[in-house]
């Protein structure tokens, strides 16, 4: 079954913060456009100019994008999905150029199931806590994310 961007994107927003009501969708939405025009570091060679489908199928990012985690089959994956009218609409807000501006220039974001965010994210330091937004952390690029 070939599924465009556009649907790819919608099933990604469902899968990763479909929980998080229309705020932590466009959250997320956001951070991943944010990486495909960030102008440096890893994602803008992954993006090579703006590629959504390269960041959204960037091996190891999202574990929506995984179909078995740990060994185990992950049934939370994007090819499960069956995204509704709000997935598709906010895709397409993410698409013509929108951001949520509560998560600014994040490029990570997490769901640590706790009260509190780490400072950090990922380890390397790359990340650091920009805000959060329901049950995810979003995380603004260190100088340090530059040289990826």
């Amino acid at each position: 079954m070939a599924i465009d961007t556009r649907e790819l994107f919608a099933r990604l927003i469902q899968c990763e913060a479909g929980g998080e009501g229309e705020d932590g969708m466009r959250a997320v939405a956001t951070v991943i456009m944010n990486r495909a025009n960030v102008e440096y570091g890893e994602f803008a060679r992954v993006s090579n100019g703006g590629d959504v489908r390269a960041i959204i199928e960037q091996e190891g990012q999202f574990v929506c994008m995984m179909t078995t985690v740990g060994g185990e089959y992950n049934s939370q994956n994007v090819y499960n999905m069956e995204p509704s009218d709000i997935h598709y609409q906010i895709a397409d807000w993410a698409l013509s150029g929108n951001t949520f501006s509560p998560v600014g220039n994040s490029l990570f974001f997490f769901n640590p199931y706790s009260a509190s965010c780490p400072r950090y994210f990922p380890r390397t330091q790359i990340g650091i806590i920009y805000n959060r937004v329901g049950e995810h952390c979003f995380y603004a690029p260190t100088e340090k994310y530059k040289s990826t």
